[in-house]
C-alpha cells in the first residue's frame, strides 16, 4: 500500500499502573528530543487488575482506568500533539480477559445467562457441547467441588476468591453443588482444560477466550471506543495483535481499513516463514517487523561458526537432530497435549472417507485415525497459516509433510483437502487455518526455541535457526525488497515478545566467530555446574554469558520458564519439584563459584566490545534501512534483557536523558558499558529520519572494496545518504584490521558528513580504517 501515513519512527511504550498517561507526558520531552517520530502504545483498553502488558482486555468499550482513564488518555494525546509527534496504538481483537469473571462484563453474562445472552455469539463457544467448562478448579476435581459455597444472597458461587454467576431461579435451594449442577457452566479442574475446553482461546490459555470479530455486529462492538478515537483524530496508526488467530484474518484487515480510512498506518503482527509475503489482498501498510529482526541480526553471524557449534550440541546432548526433527517433534507434542481440545473440534467437522471392505474399523479406531491425521496436517504447515484460496501451496505443502510421516492417513489427508479446498470459508478450513498457528507457535517458538540450542541468539519469532545467519548478498536482497513492495512496514529489534534483547543476541553472535573458545569453556562450566537436562545446559550458559552481568533471581526466573516452556525434564502441566528446585538454585550455585565468576567475567569482557560493535551496527542498519524502525523501550542504551518478563523491567528514564544531554552538549562517548555510544548512534539516525526523510528513500547495496571488504555492510538510500557497519569485528580485528580498504560513495560526490561524529568526510571513496576510526559505524549524509 501507499507509505503516506507513516510515520519517521516509532518509539514503543508499555503501559500499566506503574507507567501511566502521566508518567508518558512527562516523558514525551525526552522522545521528542531523542528523535522519535511517534509514540507508540501498548494496548491502552481495560484490562485484567495489574496487567503489565494489556493483552488481556476486559472491557473493550472504555480506556485502562489503571493506566489514567479517559481524562489521562486525553491530556497525553494532546501533548503528543503539541510535541508534533504521532500516535500508534496497539489493538487486540482476538480474544479478552475472562481470568476474573467478574471484571468481563460480557463473560459474567454469558456465564449467567448462557446460549440466551446478548453476549453468547461474541464468543467461539460450541454451544452444542453442554455447559461452558471452566477449567479453573485444583487438580483434585472432587475435593474442590466440595468447597464450593454460594454467596449471602444466593447469586454468585464461590470458590476460594473466585467469584461466579447463578443463573437467574437457579440458586434460591440447594447445595451449592446443587446449584453448580443447574448452571450454564461447569468448574472443573485445570488440568482438564488442554483436552475438553468447549470454547476458543487464545493459544493454550483458558484465561483468554476468543472473540468472533469476524461478525459485523461484533466487530463494531468490540472497535467501537478505538474506533472513536481515531474519529477524533486521536491515533494515526494501529497495530493489530496476533491476527493469525482471527477465523478470516484478510476479511478482519478489509473491515478495519474501511473503518479507519485509507490514510491511516495499519500494521498486523504477522509471523513471516522465511520467503513468505503478506497475502495480497490485505489492505496494510506491513507487519510488526520480525522478519527484518532477522535479517539484520543474520549478517552479524559467522556462518564459519556453524560447524563446531552443532557438533557440540550433538555431543553435549548425545543425539544429532536437526532443526526440523525438533521442531516436528514439539509440535506433535502440544497437539497431542495442550492443544487436544482443538484437534478434537476439527476432527469432528472433517468428512471421514469410507473404509475399504478389506479393512474393518471399530468406531473408536476410525476416529483416533482422524484425529491422527489432523494432528499431522497441523504439524506440515512450512508456515503459520494459510488463508484460503491464498496460501493453497502451504495447504498442500503441509498434507506433503503429513503423508511422509503417516503414509497410512493418506485418505483421511487427502479427504481433509478436498473439504478444505471445497468451502475455503467453511467451518473446517476455518478451524485448521486457525489452529495451526497456535501448533506453530506453542510447537516451534514456545518448546523446541528452548529445545533446540545450538546457537540460541538465532531460536527468536521470525527466525529459522536451522540457517545459520543471514549472507550479505541475502541481507541485501531482503531489504532491497522491503523497500520496493513495502516501505512502511515496520522494522524492529526488541519487542515485549523477543525471546531475548537486541544487545543479547548481538553479544552472543560473538560466539559464532570463536566457537572452539566458547565449546572448551562450556564444557568445562557444565561439568562443574550441571542442570536436570543436557539441552538445558547449552541454553543456560548461552544466556548467561549473553545477559551478563544478571542477578541469580533474574536468570532463576528465566530458567525456569525455559525448562517448563521446553517440556522435556518439567513443565508448566506436570510440574516436577525437585528438577524445578534444582533448576531454581543453579543460578545461586554458580555465583557463589568465586573462581568460575572471575572466569566467566574475564570471557564477557572479551566478548562485550565486539558484541556493542555488534549492537550499533544492526542499530544503524535497522534504523537507517527500509521500512519504519521501532525503538522498544529503554532499548537505545545497551540493555541485557531475556524473555518476559525480564524485558518489562523499569527503564531508567532519568539516566537516559542525562547522557542525551550531554551528547547534545558535543560529547563523544567511548563504546563501553554505559551505552552513550548506543544512544548516539539511535538518536543521530531518528533525528535525521525525521527532519530529513526525503534522503530515506531507494535502496542499492554499497559494496566496499579492499582486503577487508567483507567486513563491511553498507548500503544507500539515496545519492545522499549512506550507512555503514562493520560485521565480524573478531575476525577483522585478527586480520588486522582494515588495512587499505575504502568505501567507494554513490556518484564519486564528496560533500559526504557524518553525523554520529559530526564531522566531513574527505574523498569520494574515504578508507575505512578512517571513517570507521572513532565508532564501527557511520551514517553520511549530503547537505540537502
Amino acid at each position: 500500500m501507499n507509505p503516506g501515513p507513516a510515520p519517521s519512527s516509532t518509539y514503543r511504550l508499555q503501559f500499566s499502573q506503574d507507567t501511566t498517561f502521566t508518567d508518558a507526558r512527562a516523558l514525551l520531552p525526552y522522545l521528542d528530543a531523542l528523535g522519535a517520530g511517534a509514540l507508540y502504545a501498548s494496548p491502552l483498553l481495560e484490562s485484567g487488575a495489574g496487567s503489565n502488558h494489556g493483552y488481556d482486555v476486559v472491557d473493550p468499550t472504555r480506556v485502562s482506568q489503571e493506566r489514567g482513564g479517559e481524562e489521562g488518555r486525553r491530556a497525553l494525546v494532546a501533548a503528543v500533539r503539541e510535541r508534533g509527534l504521532g500516535f500508534v496504538l496497539d489493538i487486540v481483537p482476538n480474544h479478552v480477559g475472562v481470568d476474573v469473571p467478574q471484571a468481563n462484563p460480557w463473560w459474567w453474562d454469558v456465564l449467567a445467562h448462557g446460549r440466551s445472552s446478548e453476549h453468547a455469539g461474541t464468543f467461539d463457544i460450541d454451544w452444542d457441547a453442554g455447559p461452558v467448562l471452566l477449567p479453573v478448579l485444583d487438580a483434585d476435581e472432587e475435593k474442590a467441588l466440595s468447597e464450593l459455597s454460594v454467596s449471602d444472597d444466593r447469586t454468585q458461587l464461590r470458590y476460594y476468591e473466585r467469584a461466579f454467576p447463578v443463573a437467574p431461579g437457579t440458586g434460591d435451594t440447594g447445595t451449592a453443588q446443587e446449584v453448580h449442577e443447574r448452571q450454564h457452566y461447569r468448574l472443573v479442574s485445570w488440568k482438564r482444560g488442554a483436552a475438553e475446553l468447549t470454547y476458543r482461546r487464545f493459544f493454550d490459555v483458558s484465561t483468554l477466550a476468543a472473540v468472533r470479530v469476524e461478525l459485523p455486529e461484533i466487530f463494531e462492538k468490540t472497535h467501537r471506543e478505538v474506533l472513536r478515537w481515531v474519529e477524533a483524530g486521536d491515533v494515526d496508526g494501529i497495530r493489530v495483535d496476533h491476527p493469525d488467530g482471527l477465523s478470516d484474518p484478510g476479511a478482519y484487515v478489509r473491515m478495519l481499513r474501511a473503518a479507519l480510512g485509507p490514510q491511516r498506518w495499519l500494521l498486523v503482527e504477522k509471523i513471516l516463514g522465511v520467503g513468505e509475503d503478506l497475502p495480497a489482498s490485505w489492505p496494510v501498510n506491513g507487519t510488526s517487523g520480525y522478519e527484518a529482526l532477522r535479517e539484520i541480526q543474520g549478517v552479524f553471524v559467522d556462518p564459519d561458526g556453524a560447524g563446531v557449534l552443532t557438533q557440540l550440541a550433538a555431543e553435549h546432548t548425545g543425539r544429532k537432530e536437526s532443526a526440523h526433527a525438533a521442531e516436528h517433534a514439539a509440535r506433535r507434542e502440544v497437539a497431542d497435549t495442550i492443544l487436544a481440545a482443538e484437534v478434537r473440534r476439527i476432527a469432528a467437522l472433517v468428512p471421514v472417507p469410507e473404509a475399504p471392505p478389506s479393512t474393518e474399523e471399530e468406531p473408536g479406531e476410525a476416529a483416533d485415525r482422524v484425529r491422527t491425521a489432523v494432528a499431522e496436517l497441523l504439524c506440515g504447515f512450512p508456515v503459520y497459516r494459510s488463508y484460503l484460496p491464498e496460501g493453497r501451496e502451504s495447504l498442500d505443502t503441509a498434507v506433503t509433510v503429513a503423508r511422509t510421516h503417516r503414509p497410512d492417513l493418506a485418505d483421511v489427508l487427502e479427504a481433509i483437502r478436498a473439504a478444505m479446498l471445497a468451502d475455503p470459508t467453511g467451518l473446517l478450513a476455518t478451524r485448521v487455518q486457525q489452529t495451526s498457528g497456535m501448533v506453530m507457535a506453542k510447537g516451534v517458538e514456545d518448546t523446541a526455541f528452548y529445545r533446540w540450542n545450538r546457537f540460541v541468539a538465532l531460536n527468536e519469532v521470525g527466525g529459522d535457526p536451522s540457517r545459520f545467519g543471514v549472507a550479505p548478498p541475502e541481507f541485501h536482497r531482503g531489504l532491497a525488497a522491503r523497500e520496493a513492495s513495502w516501505p512502511a512496514t515496520m522494522t524492529t529489534l526488541s519487542t515485549h515478545d523477543t525471546k531475548r534483547s537486541e544487545d543479547v543476541r548481538a553479544r552472543l553472535a560473538v560466539l559464532a566467530e570463536i566457537p572452539d573458545e566458547w565449546a572448551g569453556r562450556m564444557r568445562r562450566w557444565a561439568a562443574a555446574h550441571p542442570l536436570p537436562d543436557r539441552s538445558l545446559e547449552l541454553l543456560a550458559w548461552q544466556n548467561l554469558v549473553g545477559a551478563w552481568p544478571i542477578p541469580a533471581e533474574r536468570m532463576s526466573g528465566y530458567l525456569t520458564k525455559a525448562a517448563k516452556e521446553a517440556k522435556l525434564v518439567t513443565s508448566h502441566v506436570e510440574a516436577v519439584p525437585e528438577v524445578d528446585e534444582a533448576i531454581a538454585a543453579w543460578p545461586e550455585q554458580v555465583l557463589a563459584d568465586a573462581e568460575l565468576v572471575a572466569e566467566i567475567e574475564d570471557f564477557v569482557t572479551r566478548i562485550a566490545g565486539p558484541g556493542r560493535a555488534n549492537s550499533l551496527g544492526q542499530k544503524l542498519l535497522q534504523i537507517a534501512g527500509p521500512g519504519v524502525p521501532d525503538v522498544y523501550q529503554g532499548t537505545e542504551l545497551f540493555e541485557y534483557s531475556l524473555v518476559d518478563p525480564d524485558n518489562r523491567r523499569p527503564v531508567d528514564w532519568a539516566a537516559r536523558r542525562e547522557l542525551l544531554a550531554r551528547l547534545d552538549d558535543g560529547w563523544l562517548p567511548d563504546v563501553d558499558a554505559e551505552g552513550a555510544a548506543k544512544l548516539l548512534v539511535t538518536a543521530s539516525a531518528l533525528r535525521l529520519r525525521r527532519y530529513r526523510p526525503e534522503v530515506f528513500t531507494g535502496y542499492r547495496p554499497l559494496p566496499a572494496q579492499g582486503p577487508a571488504a567483507s567486513h563491511a555492510v553498507a548500503f544507500a538510500r539515496s545519492a545522499s545518504l549512506v550507512a555503514v557497519a562493520t560485521r565480524l569485528p573478531v575476525g577483522l580485528a585478527e586480520r588486522g584490521g582494515w588495512a587499505d580498504t575504502v568505501l567507494p560513495l554513490p556518484e564519486g560526490t564528496t560533500d559526504w558528513h557524518d553525523v554520529i561524529t559530526d564531522t566531513p568526510l574527505d574523498g569520494a571513496a574515504p578508507s575505512l580504517g578512517q571513517l570507521l576510526h572513532r565508532y564501527p559505524v557511520a551514517l553520511l549524509v549530503r547537505p540537502a
